[in-house]
């Protein structure tokens, strides 16, 4: 099959990110200075859709509560894409010193957190409002049509609520406009600033809760024996699940994760509690793999927890989590030399798997997909040491914004252009 992209990187594509690379840092700065959590992306989807309507597109809005579209027709025939930014803020008190730092603060899981773009969604909004503008102002020689998706919730949905890529499948974006193909991106703190990483087949982890409540007896902390210890319980859970990766899966193929985030019991140092509540995650790339886990650790729950005479409530995964991404390899094998033509070869890598999750997983389901990462952390500072995405220092080299505009832009004309077949 002849591939999609040029080798070199189109005069378009220069002029247009030359041009839009001042908005594209303002755009960004502004929506990192007022972030919002997962479904409350109010202003920020506001900002979006008067964006698209100044371009003369119809955006429709309120999808997956904050979510926004809009599609861009040609003025020539060709294929149609969909091309994805997430909105949404993490419920973390930014450290980061910048001049437009957020202050932002929020109601989450019943506590007052600060709220800070610590994932670079700022940076995806911001490049995908350029692309729009890039690509609208080539209408009349563009070929086929492409489908803007601000996605809102990516982080996950508030307890109780849905949201997020599957729900903006759920209300009907892929319905009317059935994308050929989709594309995404992701600032990322392990590349360098002027680096691409990319991989075809799987790329990102399948990513899913559990919830485990150990149940005991309430007993003076002097006479433990007048009770049952849901501590000492939990603990030995903890210690247990361990050998799941490290005993039970076949990790030789691909790799798995299972991992306590939170233990959450008792209220005074001499009193033995009633139960203790233990949350975390798994992380596959198979799905047998994460089925075997679910029911390994489940097993391990309730089998430990009976050793010690208590009893356990094992929500094994608590909730719908977000399949592996897989990009589609032929598709990324036949658009490397896009990332390439903008990139410089020798700054296109392939990204090792990456245990981090996607809800990016749910279009790539649906229809042939490629996501890229872009590098994220300054030259001269270390990747591996820099602040990591999700910290209060994280923060997106701003040259990330151009080299992410143009990549997008690259793949996005190369994919169009292309000849029916």
């Amino acid at each position: 099959m002849p591939a999609f992209a040029q080798e070199a990187q189109r005069p378009a594509v220069a002029r247009a990110a030359t041009a839009l690379q001042a908005k594209v840092v303002d755009w960004r700065r502004d929506i990192h200075q007022h972030p919002e959590l997962g479904n409350r992306e109010m202003r920020t989807a506001a900002k979006v859709a008067a964006h698209l309507r100044s371009l003369g597109l119809e955006p429709k809005t309120g999808i997956a509560h904050t979510g926004v579209t809009a599609v861009l027709k040609g003025g020539r025939p060709g294929p149609r894409i969909a091309l994805r930014a997430d909105m949404d803020a993490l419920p973390v008190t930014e450290q980061t010193g910048l001049p437009f730092a957020s202050t932002a603060t929020a109601t989450y899981r019943g506590q007052t957190t600060g709220v800070m773009h610590a994932c670079g969604h700022d940076a995806h909004v911001a490049i995908l409002m350029g692309v729009a503008e890039a690509l609208a102002g080539m209408r009349e020689q563009l070929a086929g049509e492409v489908l803007f998706v601000f996605q809102p919730a990516e982080e996950g949905p508030p307890d109780d609520e849905d949201g997020g890529a599957s729900m903006m499948l759920a209300e009907g974006i892929f319905r009317d406009f059935k994308p050929d193909a989709v594309f995404g991106l992701h600032v990322f703190s392990t590349l360098q600033a002027g680096q691409i990483g990319v991989r075809g087949g799987p790329l990102m982890a399948a990513s899913d809760r559990f919830n485990i409540k150990v149940i005991g007896r309430q007993t003076h902390g002097s006479r433990p024996w007048g009770g049952i210890d849901p501590i000492v319980a939990a603990a030995d859970i903890i210690g247990t699940a361990q050998t799941i990766v490290s005993r039970r899966t076949n990790i030789s193929e691909l790799p798995a994760v299972v991992s306590f985030g939170a233990i959450d019991g008792g209220i005074r140092y001499n009193i033995i509690p009633d139960s203790v509540e233990l949350v975390g995650t798994i992380r596959t790339f198979d799905e047998d793999v994460r089925r075997d886990i679910f029911a390994d650790l489940t097993n391990v729950a309730e089998h430990v927890a009976a050793a010690h005479g208590a009893k356990v409530e094992a929500h094994v995964p608590d909730s719908t989590g977000n399949p592996v991404t897989v990009n589609d390899p032929a598709l990324t094998a036949r658009l490397l030399p896009s990332l390439q033509a903008v990139a410089g070869a020798d700054n296109v890598i392939e990204t090792p798997l990456n245990m981090g999750a996607e809800d990016f997983a749910y279009y790539a389901k649906e229809v042939p997909a490629m996501f890229f990462f872009v590098g994220a952390t300054p030259k001269g500072q270390d990747p591996m040491t820099a602040p990591s995405n999700h910290s209060p220092q994280f923060d997106t080299d701003e040259s990330a914004l151009d080299l992410g505009l143009r990549a997008m832009l690259q793949t996005t004309l190369d994919f169009l252009e292309t000849p029916a077949s």
